[in-house]
């Protein structure tokens, strides 16, 4: 079907008190995988390419770019694509050209002022180009090999008063808020601030976006959802599934060569991950 835009799928998830998932791919395995978990699910998917993953393609974003936008427009179900974790403006330029209709710039390592300064003017430009803009405001966390910054540390939770003149004077279309999460967990052990999010969901007019989901468990996202976020980031939870399927499969044969047989199994995997998560995300609590 046609390529869906992030920010019809976002909005229309907000209004039924649901959430879109939104998967980090770094390989055309990851793609497939995510795309068949949807479709498995029959739920709307936003496939994810960060610029680390940009990073790791050898600087490129077309070939995978590409290949996303082939699947997406085969796929059965709605799927949007999405730059996510974007920092460097020169990547940020090439991203409606790709074929993304939605962008995620990250100044969240700034301070405050300079956050808004550089947020305001990335928004100002992709809005030109047609893309919808995601920022974030207080710092989730785990990116970059960095640990996870304490819960209470200066600037790690996202204060409403803040976040609400932020997004008054960036013009972003939604907010990732920092309530305990952390990127790149491999134990679902992170407990939500479901307070905060009461009043972040009550004082902004944003949809509100959950990074570092991979560490929460399944009963503080459905309750996470229901208390206002509308669309949750997912990628640690696709690697330790195919890592795990991938290493169990090896340690059975060890003799296997071809690469095929092995991401099968973990490429299956991860498809399982993200047909589970998504009923998660749109159950009933």
């Amino acid at each position: 079907m046609p390529l869906a835009q992030t920010g019809t799928l976002v909005a229309e998830a907000a209004a039924k008190r649901r959430a879109v998932a939104a998967f980090n791919i770094i390989t055309l395995e990851h793609a497939e995988a995510v795309v068949a978990g949807a479709e498995a699910a029959e739920s709307p998917v936003v496939l994810q390419i960060s610029e680390n993953a940009v990073t790791y393609r050898y600087g490129r974003i077309l070939p995978l770019a590409r290949a996303a936008l082939a699947l997406a427009e085969a796929a059965k179900v709605p799927v949007a694509l999405h730059l996510d974790h974007v920092k460097q403006d020169a990547l940020l330029r090439q991203a409606a050209d790709a074929g993304f209709s939605s962008v995620m710039y990250d100044a969240s390592h700034l301070p405050y002022h300079r956050n808004l300064t550089a947020t305001r003017a990335a928004a100002d430009w992709a809005h030109s180009q047609g893309l919808w803009v995601e920022a974030e405001l207080g710092q989730v966390g785990g990116k970059d090999g960095k640990p996870p910054l304490d819960a209470h540390a200066p600037g790690a939770r996202t204060g409403p008063e803040e976040a609400c003149q932020f997004t008054a004077e960036t013009g972003i279309d939604a907010l990732a808020v920092a309530i305990g999460s952390s990127h790149a967990m491999t134990s679902r052990t992170a407990a939500l601030d479901h307070a905060l999010l009461t009043r972040l969901d009550e004082a902004l007019r944003v949809p509100l976006v959950l990074h570092g989901s991979s560490g929460v468990p399944d009963d503080e996202l459905a309750r996470a959802v229901s208390g206002g976020i509308a669309k949750v980031n997912i990628g640690t939870a696709l690697n330790i599934a195919m890592t795990n399927a991938i290493r169990a499969y090896l340690a059975d044969h060890p003799k296997a060569v071809d690469t095929r047989s092995y991401l099968t199994v973990g490429r299956q995997a991860m498809a399982t991950t993200a047909t589970r998560l998504m009923g998660v995300l749109n159950a009933d609590v």
